[in-house]
């Protein structure tokens, strides 16, 4: 729809926009937990319902990509199949499922005058997201911002146009037959660039913008906003392989992160082998990735170890491959690779395959990335995994918010103080 109208008010500026999912936030904060998951549950059944819409957009979305030239990954990242709008629906009744963090006490005391403090969990009011080819993202933030009480503005891109508008319009239905305002959902997309300009200036009606996508995106939403935003960061991801670690725990960790799904953040891209173990997990952990179709860029000791591996270059150990490509360097030892990774990680996510306690521990301690994990996969690094239902992003920054972000990081906090007449003296 490229004209919405609300009170007989037509809209067609993504300022307007903005104005309407502001008025939007108030009656959402208003919203009991009750009804916010009647809401989501009615969004879900209405996925469903209009599962062969959502797939025909879709189709659309990937013909376009496909012509256009955008790549293997951000077409997987793209695709919307049956299974995935179920999925989609199953994500959002479990976010119905999850405590309501609104109104809950973060912390509180009695003043020594009487007057009864509390810190509690409220709704930021207006959060805006701006990302690229991800349908799944406009159903994720959709339901993580009503669940937490917010409206959203939704900017999702040129390559998802036809899904996102679907989507939208899904959800939106959704909340009006629930009897809630359909402004609470917002899209911008219509607009192109004009409306990621009016979420990046829009100070006074966007409370916070998650940017989600590619390294350039991000930097481009960081560097332009007005308003304040939650960074999320590009994934170059490392696994570390120390001399205890065992050769199966080794090639299933590093073959599951790279391959499960290489188009995603928590996908490794580069494998750090301590010297001592190279002889015996270089050789069976490359074989194994190459099996699954994976290209590897190695260092001079790999490749004598390995037959077709591609050199390795500075530049493939800063990359996001974001595709069946990855990084393998052989290191002196666990100093080594904690610096490789001090200079060339994105901060996102980093693991550790070891039966040595202490290299765990220290891998856990030192690394200075949102997800540090010892003897797992990179891809359990999501919203879903961790218990959220969904997430919003994976923040790499160091405020409010670190790593997935599920409900309480879609929330503020105010002091609300009950007194009995006291004054200051």
């Amino acid at each position: 729809m490229s004209i919405v109208e609300t009170a007989e008010v037509a809209v067609d500026t993504p300022q307007d926009r903005l104005r309407l999912a502001k008025d939007a936030a108030r009656v959402t904060a208003r919203l009991t937990s009750g009804e916010k998951a009647d809401a989501l549950h009615a969004i879900a059944d209405a996925l469903l319902a209009h599962g062969d819409e959502i797939i025909a957009a879709n189709a659309d979305d990937l013909a376009r990509g496909e012509r256009d030239g955008i790549g293997a990954g951000l077409l997987d990242r793209l695709r919307l199949d049956t299974p995935r709008v179920a999925a989609l629906a199953e994500a959002v009744r479990q976010i119905a499922a999850l405590p309501d963090p609104v109104g809950e006490i973060v912390r509180g005391h009695r003043m020594p005058n009487g007057v009864n403090l509390e810190q509690v969990r409220v709704p930021f009011g207006v959060v805006g997201a701006i990302y690229e080819a991800r349908p799944n993202v406009t159903v994720d933030i959709a339901a993580l911002a009503l669940r937490s009480g917010n409206a959203v503005v939704l900017r999702g891109g040129s390559a998802a146009l036809s899904s996102n508008t679907v989507l939208v319009g899904v959800m939106r239905d959704a909340l009006e037959a629930q009897g809630i305002v359909p402004d609470a959902i917002q899209s911008v997309d219509a607009f192109g660039r004009d409306g990621a300009k009016a979420l990046m200036h829009g100070r006074g009606f966007v409370d916070v913008l998650v940017p989600r996508g590619s390294a350039s995106l991000i930097e481009t939403v960081v560097t332009e906003s007005t308003v304040p935003v939650i960074e999320t960061g590009a994934g170059n991801v490392h696994i570390v392989l120390d001399d205890s670690a065992p050769e199966e725990w080794a090639r299933d960790i590093v073959v599951n992160a790279k391959v499960q799904r290489p188009s995603v953040c928590n996908a490794a891209e580069t494998v750090l082998v301590l010297r001592g173990a190279a002889e015996r997990l270089v050789a069976p952990v490359a074989s194994a990735l190459q099996a699954q179709g994976v290209t590897i860029h190695g260092d001079e000791t790999v490749r004598t170890l390995v037959e077709g591996v591609e050199p390795a270059t500075e530049d493939d150990w800063a990359t996001e491959y974001l595709t069946l490509d990855i990084a393998m360097r052989v290191v002196d030892s666990l100093d080594d690779a904690l610096e490789h990774i001090r200079r060339y990680s994105t901060g996102h996510t980093e693991s550790i395959v070891t039966t040595d306690v202490r290299n765990a521990e220290r891998f856990l301690a030192e690394v200075d990335s949102a997800v540090v994990l010892a003897n797992a996969s990179t891809r359990f690094t999501d919203g879903s995994e961790f218990g959220f239902g969904a997430e919003v992003g994976i923040s790499t920054q160091k405020l409010h918010a670190r790593g997935p972000m599920g409900l309480p990081e879609l929330t503020s906090t105010k002091w609300l103080g009950r007194g009995s007449g006291q004054v200051r003296v």
